[in-house]
Protein backbone atom coordinates (compact mmCIF):
# COMPACT_ATOMS: atom_id res chain seq x y z
CA UNK A 1 0.00 0.00 0.00
CA UNK A 2 2.63 2.95 1.26
CA UNK A 3 4.71 1.38 -1.50
CA UNK A 4 2.41 2.37 -4.41
CA UNK A 5 1.90 6.02 -2.71
CA UNK A 6 5.76 6.30 -2.33
CA UNK A 7 5.75 8.11 -5.62
CA UNK A 8 3.81 11.06 -4.85
CA UNK A 9 5.21 11.06 -1.34
CA UNK A 10 7.85 13.41 -2.14
CA UNK A 11 5.47 16.20 -3.65
CA UNK A 12 2.94 15.88 -0.53
CA UNK A 13 5.92 16.54 1.82
CA UNK A 14 6.84 19.36 -0.32
CA UNK A 15 3.52 20.99 -0.21
CA UNK A 16 3.16 20.18 3.72
CA UNK A 17 6.88 21.48 4.31
CA UNK A 18 6.01 24.86 1.91
CA UNK A 19 2.67 25.47 3.77
CA UNK A 20 4.00 25.16 7.36
CA UNK A 21 6.90 27.40 6.01
CA UNK A 22 4.27 29.95 4.58
CA UNK A 23 1.89 29.37 7.82
CA UNK A 24 4.71 30.53 9.93
CA UNK A 25 5.54 34.13 7.84
CA UNK A 26 1.60 34.79 7.46
CA UNK A 27 1.85 34.63 11.21
CA UNK A 28 4.51 36.45 11.84
CA UNK A 29 3.58 39.58 9.21
CA UNK A 30 0.33 39.17 9.05
CA UNK A 31 -1.05 38.14 12.73
CA UNK A 32 -4.60 36.19 13.46
CA UNK A 33 -6.48 39.07 11.42
CA UNK A 34 -4.57 38.61 8.13
CA UNK A 35 -5.15 35.03 8.71
CA UNK A 36 -8.77 35.30 8.47
CA UNK A 37 -8.54 37.09 5.56
CA UNK A 38 -6.36 34.58 3.89
CA UNK A 39 -9.24 32.03 4.97
CA UNK A 40 -11.53 34.15 3.38
CA UNK A 41 -9.78 34.41 -0.19
CA UNK A 42 -8.62 30.89 -0.62
CA UNK A 43 -12.11 29.21 -0.22
CA UNK A 44 -13.56 31.77 -2.90
CA UNK A 45 -10.81 30.58 -4.87
CA UNK A 46 -11.27 26.94 -4.63
CA UNK A 47 -15.25 27.76 -5.85
CA UNK A 48 -13.93 29.76 -8.88
CA UNK A 49 -11.41 27.81 -9.91
CA UNK A 50 -14.10 24.73 -9.97
CA UNK A 51 -16.54 26.97 -11.62
CA UNK A 52 -13.71 27.68 -14.31
CA UNK A 53 -12.97 23.97 -14.83
CA UNK A 54 -16.79 23.44 -15.07
CA UNK A 55 -15.75 20.29 -12.89
CA UNK A 56 -14.29 18.13 -15.63
CA UNK A 57 -10.94 17.17 -14.29
CA UNK A 58 -11.92 13.44 -13.20
CA UNK A 59 -13.84 13.56 -16.72
CA UNK A 60 -10.62 14.69 -18.68
CA UNK A 61 -8.11 12.18 -17.28
CA UNK A 62 -10.85 9.13 -18.10
CA UNK A 63 -11.36 9.80 -21.76
CA UNK A 64 -7.75 11.05 -22.71
CA UNK A 65 -6.70 7.99 -21.20
CA UNK A 66 -9.36 5.66 -22.58
CA UNK A 67 -8.48 7.57 -26.10
CA UNK A 68 -4.80 8.04 -25.80
CA UNK A 69 -4.09 5.78 -29.17
CA UNK A 70 -6.79 7.24 -31.33
CA UNK A 71 -5.46 10.44 -32.29
CA UNK A 72 -8.95 12.13 -33.87
CA UNK A 73 -10.88 11.02 -30.92
CA UNK A 74 -8.25 13.02 -28.59
CA UNK A 75 -8.24 15.77 -30.37
CA UNK A 76 -11.93 16.27 -30.22
CA UNK A 77 -11.55 15.86 -26.39
CA UNK A 78 -8.97 18.58 -26.06
CA UNK A 79 -10.17 20.85 -29.01
CA UNK A 80 -13.57 21.00 -27.33
CA UNK A 81 -12.57 21.29 -23.47
CA UNK A 82 -9.52 23.98 -23.74
CA UNK A 83 -12.32 25.84 -26.28
CA UNK A 84 -15.30 25.76 -23.50
CA UNK A 85 -12.51 26.42 -20.80
CA UNK A 86 -11.23 29.43 -22.14
CA UNK A 87 -14.61 31.17 -22.88
CA UNK A 88 -16.11 30.32 -19.36
CA UNK A 89 -12.94 31.66 -17.72
CA UNK A 90 -13.00 34.85 -20.54
CA UNK A 91 -16.52 35.48 -19.15
CA UNK A 92 -15.65 35.14 -15.41
CA UNK A 93 -13.34 37.25 -16.10
CA UNK A 94 -15.20 40.15 -17.41
CA UNK A 95 -17.92 39.35 -14.86
CA UNK A 96 -15.79 39.45 -11.79
CA UNK A 97 -13.48 42.70 -13.06
CA UNK A 98 -16.39 44.68 -13.34
CA UNK A 99 -17.76 43.39 -10.18
CA UNK A 100 -15.20 43.58 -7.95
CA UNK A 101 -15.80 45.95 -5.50
CA UNK A 102 -18.98 44.10 -4.92
CA UNK A 103 -16.79 40.58 -4.30
CA UNK A 104 -14.23 42.90 -2.16
CA UNK A 105 -17.31 43.70 0.18
CA UNK A 106 -18.56 40.27 0.52
CA UNK A 107 -15.26 38.67 1.24
CA UNK A 108 -13.31 41.49 3.20
CA UNK A 109 -16.06 43.36 3.83
CA UNK A 110 -15.33 47.13 4.18
CA UNK A 111 -11.37 46.86 3.52
CA UNK A 112 -11.74 48.41 0.35
CA UNK A 113 -7.76 49.15 -0.09
CA UNK A 114 -7.77 44.46 -1.06
CA UNK A 115 -9.99 45.64 -3.87
CA UNK A 116 -6.86 45.06 -6.27
CA UNK A 117 -6.55 41.70 -5.55
CA UNK A 118 -9.70 40.78 -7.49
CA UNK A 119 -8.86 43.37 -10.48
CA UNK A 120 -5.41 40.85 -10.25
CA UNK A 121 -7.36 37.80 -10.29
CA UNK A 122 -9.87 38.82 -12.94
CA UNK A 123 -6.86 39.39 -15.03
CA UNK A 124 -5.38 36.13 -14.04
CA UNK A 125 -8.08 33.98 -14.08
CA UNK A 126 -7.96 32.53 -17.74
CA UNK A 127 -4.95 30.68 -16.89
CA UNK A 128 -6.48 28.92 -13.68
CA UNK A 129 -8.54 26.60 -15.62
CA UNK A 130 -6.05 25.96 -18.77
CA UNK A 131 -3.62 24.75 -15.83
CA UNK A 132 -5.81 22.44 -14.76
CA UNK A 133 -6.87 21.16 -17.83
CA UNK A 134 -3.21 20.72 -19.08
CA UNK A 135 -2.56 18.76 -15.80
CA UNK A 136 -5.71 16.26 -16.64
CA UNK A 137 -4.48 16.08 -20.27
CA UNK A 138 -1.18 14.87 -19.30
CA UNK A 139 -1.95 12.81 -16.35
CA UNK A 140 -4.66 10.72 -18.71
CA UNK A 141 -1.52 10.28 -20.62
CA UNK A 142 0.15 8.07 -18.27
CA UNK A 143 2.67 11.10 -17.39
CA UNK A 144 2.49 10.99 -13.88
CA UNK A 145 6.13 12.11 -13.23
CA UNK A 146 5.18 15.78 -15.34
CA UNK A 147 2.35 15.76 -13.17
CA UNK A 148 4.58 15.46 -9.99
CA UNK A 149 7.41 17.85 -11.50
CA UNK A 150 4.60 20.78 -11.84
CA UNK A 151 3.17 20.27 -8.60
CA UNK A 152 6.93 20.38 -6.74
CA UNK A 153 7.85 23.37 -9.78
CA UNK A 154 4.54 25.49 -8.73
CA UNK A 155 4.69 25.04 -5.16
CA UNK A 156 8.70 26.11 -5.01
CA UNK A 157 7.08 29.07 -7.14
CA UNK A 158 4.38 29.79 -4.66
CA UNK A 159 6.69 30.02 -2.20
CA UNK A 160 9.28 32.12 -3.12
CA UNK A 161 6.49 34.82 -4.55
CA UNK A 162 4.67 34.41 -1.29
CA UNK A 163 7.52 35.08 1.01
CA UNK A 164 8.82 38.22 -1.50
CA UNK A 165 4.91 39.67 -1.10
CA UNK A 166 4.72 39.27 2.06
CA UNK A 167 7.61 40.75 3.36
CA UNK A 168 6.82 43.80 0.99
CA UNK A 169 3.23 44.01 1.66
CA UNK A 170 2.43 42.34 4.34
CA UNK A 171 -1.36 41.42 4.19
CA UNK A 172 -2.24 42.69 0.81
CA UNK A 173 1.54 40.95 -0.44
CA UNK A 174 -0.44 37.57 1.31
CA UNK A 175 -3.85 37.76 -0.70
CA UNK A 176 -2.18 38.64 -4.28
CA UNK A 177 0.44 36.12 -3.81
CA UNK A 178 -2.75 33.43 -3.44
CA UNK A 179 -4.02 34.93 -6.67
CA UNK A 180 -0.41 35.52 -8.78
CA UNK A 181 1.01 31.63 -7.94
CA UNK A 182 -1.18 30.02 -9.96
CA UNK A 183 -0.91 31.99 -13.13
CA UNK A 184 3.34 30.80 -12.93
CA UNK A 185 2.26 27.72 -12.50
CA UNK A 186 0.56 27.78 -16.06
CA UNK A 187 3.08 29.06 -17.95
CA UNK A 188 5.45 26.14 -16.03
CA UNK A 189 2.49 23.42 -17.42
CA UNK A 190 2.15 24.42 -20.61
CA UNK A 191 5.90 24.21 -21.43
CA UNK A 192 6.22 21.10 -20.18
CA UNK A 193 2.85 19.94 -21.69
CA UNK A 194 4.26 21.35 -25.28
CA UNK A 195 7.16 19.27 -24.89
CA UNK A 196 5.22 15.95 -24.53
CA UNK A 197 2.60 17.08 -27.25
CA UNK A 198 2.19 19.60 -30.06
CA UNK A 199 -0.64 21.13 -27.92
CA UNK A 200 -1.26 24.11 -30.52
CA UNK A 201 -1.51 22.08 -33.19
CA UNK A 202 -3.83 19.82 -31.71
CA UNK A 203 -6.19 22.49 -31.34
CA UNK A 204 -8.85 23.13 -34.05
CA UNK A 205 -12.44 24.54 -34.22
CA UNK A 206 -13.10 21.59 -36.39
CA UNK A 207 -12.62 19.40 -33.77
CA UNK A 208 -15.40 21.07 -31.08
CA UNK A 209 -17.83 18.42 -30.07
CA UNK A 210 -20.89 18.96 -27.79
CA UNK A 211 -21.31 14.77 -27.40
CA UNK A 212 -17.82 15.33 -25.68
CA UNK A 213 -19.91 17.77 -23.79
CA UNK A 214 -22.59 16.07 -22.57
CA UNK A 215 -20.20 13.17 -21.60
CA UNK A 216 -18.47 14.93 -19.17
CA UNK A 217 -21.35 17.14 -17.62
CA UNK A 218 -22.34 14.08 -15.60
CA UNK A 219 -18.62 14.65 -13.56
CA UNK A 220 -19.66 18.59 -12.93
CA UNK A 221 -22.66 17.47 -10.60
CA UNK A 222 -20.39 15.79 -8.05
CA UNK A 223 -17.24 18.45 -8.23
CA UNK A 224 -19.84 21.27 -8.31
CA UNK A 225 -21.41 19.82 -4.82
CA UNK A 226 -18.44 19.24 -2.92
CA UNK A 227 -15.97 22.02 -4.22
CA UNK A 228 -18.22 25.07 -4.69
CA UNK A 229 -21.07 24.73 -2.23
CA UNK A 230 -18.34 23.31 0.46
CA UNK A 231 -16.27 26.60 0.42
CA UNK A 232 -18.91 28.81 0.30
CA UNK A 233 -20.22 27.05 3.55
CA UNK A 234 -16.79 27.67 4.87
CA UNK A 235 -16.87 31.52 4.19
CA UNK A 236 -20.33 31.95 5.49
CA UNK A 237 -19.11 30.66 8.68
CA UNK A 238 -16.33 32.45 8.92
CA UNK A 239 -17.68 36.08 8.27
CA UNK A 240 -20.34 35.13 10.97
CA UNK A 241 -16.99 34.62 13.28
CA UNK A 242 -15.84 37.62 11.94
CA UNK A 243 -19.05 39.78 12.94
CA UNK A 244 -20.44 37.94 15.96
CA UNK A 245 -16.59 37.44 17.51
CA UNK A 246 -14.07 39.29 15.97
CA UNK A 247 -11.48 38.70 13.21
CA UNK A 248 -8.80 37.45 15.58
CA UNK A 249 -11.25 34.85 16.46
CA UNK A 250 -11.83 34.30 12.41
CA UNK A 251 -7.98 34.08 12.58
CA UNK A 252 -7.66 30.93 15.01
CA UNK A 253 -9.79 28.81 13.58
CA UNK A 254 -8.13 29.30 9.99
CA UNK A 255 -4.98 28.31 11.38
CA UNK A 256 -6.95 25.29 13.00
CA UNK A 257 -7.78 23.97 9.47
CA UNK A 258 -4.58 24.95 7.99
CA UNK A 259 -2.97 22.56 10.61
CA UNK A 260 -5.64 19.81 10.03
CA UNK A 261 -5.68 19.81 5.67
CA UNK A 262 -2.26 18.93 6.32
CA UNK A 263 -2.09 16.13 7.96
CA UNK A 264 -5.30 14.74 6.45
CA UNK A 265 -3.78 15.39 2.77
CA UNK A 266 -1.57 11.77 3.28
CA UNK A 267 -4.97 10.09 3.93
CA UNK A 268 -6.45 12.06 0.73
CA UNK A 269 -3.88 10.78 -0.91
CA UNK A 270 -3.95 7.26 -0.12
CA UNK A 271 -7.39 6.92 -0.58
CA UNK A 272 -7.21 8.49 -4.17
CA UNK A 273 -4.16 6.72 -5.18
CA UNK A 274 -4.67 3.08 -3.40
CA UNK A 275 -8.04 2.90 -2.48
CA UNK A 276 -10.42 4.50 -4.68
CA UNK A 277 -9.19 2.00 -7.52
CA UNK A 278 -9.51 -0.88 -5.51
CA UNK A 279 -13.42 0.18 -4.75
CA UNK A 280 -14.11 0.96 -8.71
CA UNK A 281 -12.84 -2.51 -9.62
CA UNK A 282 -14.44 -4.49 -6.87
CA UNK A 283 -16.81 -6.79 -8.47
CA UNK A 284 -19.32 -7.27 -5.46
CA UNK A 285 -20.12 -6.19 -1.96
CA UNK A 286 -17.87 -8.69 0.03
CA UNK A 287 -14.66 -7.29 -2.15
CA UNK A 288 -15.51 -3.47 -0.83
CA UNK A 289 -16.17 -5.07 2.65
CA UNK A 290 -12.88 -6.37 2.76
CA UNK A 291 -11.22 -2.88 1.11
CA UNK A 292 -13.29 -0.99 4.02
CA UNK A 293 -11.86 -3.30 6.43
CA UNK A 294 -8.52 -3.22 4.78
CA UNK A 295 -8.68 0.44 5.90
CA UNK A 296 -10.18 0.66 9.11
CA UNK A 297 -7.11 -1.80 10.45
CA UNK A 298 -3.99 -0.69 9.09
CA UNK A 299 -4.90 3.43 8.03
CA UNK A 300 -7.51 4.63 11.00
CA UNK A 301 -5.46 3.10 14.00
CA UNK A 302 -2.28 5.03 12.76
CA UNK A 303 -4.08 7.88 11.89
CA UNK A 304 -5.61 8.26 15.72
CA UNK A 305 -2.38 7.45 16.79
CA UNK A 306 -0.46 10.70 14.82
CA UNK A 307 -3.86 12.25 15.76
CA UNK A 308 -3.39 11.88 19.97
CA UNK A 309 0.62 12.49 19.35
CA UNK A 310 -0.51 15.99 18.03
CA UNK A 311 -2.86 16.54 20.97
CA UNK A 312 -0.24 16.79 23.64
CA UNK A 313 2.46 18.05 21.68
CA UNK A 314 -0.62 21.12 20.22
CA UNK A 315 1.39 24.08 22.12
CA UNK A 316 4.75 22.79 20.71
CA UNK A 317 2.92 22.70 17.40
CA UNK A 318 1.19 25.97 17.57
CA UNK A 319 4.67 27.75 19.05
CA UNK A 320 6.67 26.10 16.36
CA UNK A 321 4.23 27.04 12.82
CA UNK A 322 2.69 30.37 13.99
CA UNK A 323 3.17 33.05 17.19
CA UNK A 324 2.47 33.24 21.15
CA UNK A 325 -0.35 35.42 19.62
CA UNK A 326 -1.92 32.11 17.99
CA UNK A 327 -1.73 29.89 21.43
CA UNK A 328 -5.79 29.87 21.65
CA UNK A 329 -5.61 27.69 18.89
CA UNK A 330 -4.70 24.88 21.22
CA UNK A 331 -8.12 25.55 22.97
CA UNK A 332 -9.71 24.09 19.35
CA UNK A 333 -7.39 20.86 19.10
CA UNK A 334 -9.61 18.82 21.11
CA UNK A 335 -13.03 18.95 18.89
CA UNK A 336 -11.00 19.63 15.63
CA UNK A 337 -9.43 16.36 15.88
CA UNK A 338 -11.94 14.51 17.01
CA UNK A 339 -13.89 15.99 13.79
CA UNK A 340 -10.77 14.75 11.95
CA UNK A 341 -11.30 10.77 12.82
CA UNK A 342 -15.12 10.78 12.22
CA UNK A 343 -14.01 12.31 9.20
CA UNK A 344 -11.27 9.83 8.36
CA UNK A 345 -13.70 7.23 8.90
CA UNK A 346 -16.84 8.34 6.63
CA UNK A 347 -13.93 8.70 3.58
CA UNK A 348 -13.70 5.96 2.32
CA UNK A 349 -17.29 5.10 2.69
CA UNK A 350 -17.86 8.77 0.75
CA UNK A 351 -15.01 7.16 -2.18
CA UNK A 352 -17.92 4.44 -2.88
CA UNK A 353 -19.76 7.22 -4.17
CA UNK A 354 -17.51 8.48 -6.62
CA UNK A 355 -15.94 4.17 -7.33
CA UNK A 356 -19.80 3.03 -8.64
CA UNK A 357 -20.88 6.93 -9.61
CA UNK A 358 -23.47 7.02 -7.09
CA UNK A 359 -24.50 10.53 -8.46
CA UNK A 360 -27.88 11.62 -6.80
CA UNK A 361 -26.89 9.69 -3.40
CA UNK A 362 -23.73 12.04 -3.16
CA UNK A 363 -25.13 15.07 -3.92
CA UNK A 364 -27.55 14.61 -1.24
CA UNK A 365 -25.98 13.24 1.27
CA UNK A 366 -23.26 16.10 0.63
CA UNK A 367 -26.07 18.99 0.89
CA UNK A 368 -27.04 17.40 3.91
CA UNK A 369 -23.96 17.15 5.48
CA UNK A 370 -22.67 21.02 4.34
CA UNK A 371 -26.32 21.94 6.28
CA UNK A 372 -25.57 20.27 9.26
CA UNK A 373 -22.12 22.13 9.35
CA UNK A 374 -23.27 25.40 8.72
CA UNK A 375 -26.40 25.14 10.93
CA UNK A 376 -24.68 23.63 14.45
CA UNK A 377 -21.81 25.49 14.00
CA UNK A 378 -23.92 28.91 13.84
CA UNK A 379 -25.69 27.68 16.98
CA UNK A 380 -22.82 25.98 19.07
CA UNK A 381 -20.73 29.08 18.30
CA UNK A 382 -23.49 31.66 20.07
CA UNK A 383 -23.23 29.21 23.62
CA UNK A 384 -19.41 28.40 23.24
CA UNK A 385 -17.45 31.11 21.25
CA UNK A 386 -15.23 30.00 18.50
CA UNK A 387 -14.68 26.44 20.27
CA UNK A 388 -18.69 26.23 18.71
CA UNK A 389 -17.13 26.36 15.18
CA UNK A 390 -15.08 23.01 15.63
CA UNK A 391 -18.05 21.40 18.16
CA UNK A 392 -19.98 21.87 14.69
CA UNK A 393 -17.31 20.43 12.48
CA UNK A 394 -17.24 17.48 14.90
CA UNK A 395 -20.91 16.83 15.08
CA UNK A 396 -21.15 17.10 11.69
CA UNK A 397 -18.76 14.45 10.73
CA UNK A 398 -20.08 12.08 12.82
CA UNK A 399 -23.73 12.40 11.47
CA UNK A 400 -21.74 12.49 8.21
CA UNK A 401 -20.35 9.04 9.48
CA UNK A 402 -23.36 7.63 10.63
CA UNK A 403 -25.64 8.62 7.61
CA UNK A 404 -23.17 6.75 5.19
CA UNK A 405 -22.98 3.93 7.84
CA UNK A 406 -27.00 3.32 7.42
CA UNK A 407 -26.69 4.12 3.36
CA UNK A 408 -23.49 1.31 2.83
CA UNK A 409 -24.93 -1.07 5.56
CA UNK A 410 -25.71 -3.95 3.61
CA UNK A 411 -22.39 -3.32 2.50
CA UNK A 412 -20.23 -2.64 5.41
CA UNK A 413 -22.22 -5.11 7.66
CA UNK A 414 -22.54 -8.21 5.47
CA UNK A 415 -21.76 -11.94 6.75
CA UNK A 416 -19.02 -13.55 5.29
Amino acid sequence: MFKITSLNSFSVALKIGIGLITSKILAIFVGPSGMALVGNLRNFLTSLENISTLGFQNGIVKYTAENEKTKTELQKIVSTVFISLLVVALLLSGILFFTASYWNQKIFGNNAEYLIVFKVLALVLPTYGLSIFLIAVINGLGKFQKVIWINIIGNIIGLLISIFLILQFKTSGALLAIVIAPAFLFFVTFYLVQREIQFLQIIKLDFFDFKILKNLSSYSLMAFVSSVFGPFVFLAIRNYIIHSLGIEQAGYWESMTRISFYYLMFVSTILSVYFLPKLAKAENDLETKNIFLQYYKFILPIFILVLTLLYFMRFFIVRLLFTKDFVPVTNLFFWQLLGDVFKVCALILGYQFFAKKKTSAFILTELFSLAVLYFFSLYFIKIYGIEGVVMGYALDNFVYFILLLFYFRSVVFRRQ
